[in-house]
């Protein structure tokens, strides 16, 4: 194996967590967060064929569609920015399951919703479920993860994320005809993959960078080598002493990475979310509806992307890729917010490519928030910087169908291309690499690209 550290104890050769080799406890981990990113794909998927059956029952003026459209991203702000805290000072573990027993609940309750306040609650339950397991599942995922790993790991999130958005996308097409209440079917049927994670997620065990941490380094070594190996032995990782972990957050060390973390994040999930949440809305509006096959495709092009964009990160480097997508998004936007709307198969072809890459980037809102901060503070930083991003698309997709009626679809398109111009300039000039990181490393690593 390359790059392993060895040391030596008591006459046998041992590697450090960092180092470790791929195991099965790795992939069940991973696993168990791939589950939940399904999940979160899923529902926020679904939400668009519901509210095209619920617009008309319940005669929703455009502020009820957004603000119902947007209110699992409300959710996920308060969730990833409460719930992350929170895990850093009770522990990873209890958050994690905390986090589906919401999930869970909250999903059924939505087959029982009379009023369109009602579901916005309930979806911002499930974005307070969700924005917990966001902060929690990426840095329980990158505390176990090796670091030859933890990039793959990290980054796959987006592939699973984007197979339960296709799921989504399909029980919407197969059923949204089938009855008045089908609404009611699609939204608890989420209930489904939560309960299933829920179960299996009962009884992992605590992270122990968490618990070295805390100054429990015996629980911390039984852990690791119950789960991960008998020869592997904690990396040397001392904690800061922090008495506040969100002031830590914005020192001197720290604010730079924060701020970048944050930013790129919202800049890449206001226009996914904006435009995929109402997307038969859109392609409607600029000419693109074709029925099943355009559906398909597109479909199809946000699975690509996400298994392209896995290879991209094992390939080139983290800062490199992310500000080469920033720029493709923005050429190929642009000439959605300036083609007419007759140049079809520009605009096809200009939607496909933009799709393809947004879906690629999208790997990386999972590997930079938890490779840049300490774990000290990891899941207070992986919390904010989802909560920053989650408050920002939750903005743009309650203001989407506003814009689309009031300056139309490519002025709103147009708006949208800024917001991506403005995650570039802050990636290029404040985005680290991390890819060769030891998270133990992270703990003592000054504000560097």
């Amino acid at each position: 194996m390359e790059n392993l550290k060895m040391v030596s104890t008591n006459n046998r050769n041992t590697i450090k967590l960092d180092d470790a080799p791929l195991n099965k406890f790795h992939i069940k981990i991973a696993g168990l967060t791939f589950g939940a990113h399904f999940t979160d794909g899923y529902i926020l998927g679904i939400i668009g064929f519901a509210l095209s059956l619920l617009t008309p029952q319940m005669h929703l003026s455009p502020f009820w569609v957004g603000l119902i459209g947007s209110s699992a991203l409300i959710g996920l702000f308060l969730g990833s920015l409460v719930l992350g805290w929170v895990s850093d000072y009770v522990g990873r573990q209890k958050i994690f399951v905390f986090s589906f027993v919401v999930i869970t609940a909250a999903s059924v309750l939505q087959f029982f919703v009379t009023s369109p306040l009602e579901l916005a609650l309930c979806r911002i339950l499930i974005g307070i479920g969700l924005g917990g397991d966001y902060s929690v599942g990426h840095t329980m995922l990158a505390e176990f993860s090796p670091r030859k790993h933890r990039g793959v790991l990290l980054g796959s999130f987006s592939v699973i994320w984007t197979f339960g958005y296709v799921a989504a996308n399909l029980i919407g097409i197969l059923f949204t005809d089938s009855s008045p209440d089908a609404w009611r079917w699609m939204l608890a049927s989420s209930a489904i993959p939560a309960v299933i994670i829920l179960f299996a997620r009962m009884g992992t065990p605590e992270s122990p960078r968490w618990l070295i941490n805390k100054g429990r380094k015996e629980e911390a070594l039984a852990i690791v080598q119950k789960h991960v190996g008998p020869n592997i032995v904690l990396d040397d990782e001392a904690p800061m002493q922090v008495k506040n972990s969100f002031a830590t957050l914005f020192s001197k060390e720290l604010r730079k990475r924060t701020a970048f973390n944050c930013i790129f994040f919202v800049c890449l999930v206001i226009p996914y979310f904006t435009i995929y949440t109402f997307l038969p809305d859109i392609l409607k509006a600029i000419g693109l509806s074709e029925g099943f096959g355009t559906d398909l495709l597109l479909n199809g092009l946000l699975i690509v992307g996400a298994l392209l964009g896995i290879w991209f990160t094992i390939k080139f480097s983290r800062r490199g890729f992310l500000i080469n997508s920033f720029i493709v998004l923005i050429i190929t936007l642009a000439l959605l917010s300036f083609l007419p709307s007759g140049a079809k198969v520009p605009m096809i072809l200009s939607f496909a490519v933009f799709t393809l890459i947004m879906s690629a980037v999208s790997n990386l809102v999972g590997v930079f928030p938890a490779e840049s901060f300490p774990t000290e503070i990891r899941s207070s930083g992986v919390g904010l910087a989802t909560a920053v991003s989650r408050l920002g698309s939750a903005i743009g997709t309650f203001l989407l169908p506003i814009g689309i009626a009031n300056i139309g679809v490519q002025s709103t398109m147009l708006l949208i291309t800024g917001v991506l111009v403005i995650g570039a300039v802050v990636s290029y000039a404040w985005a680290p690499e991390t890819k060769s990181l030891s998270l133990s490393d992270a703990s003592h690593t000054k504000n560097k690209k």
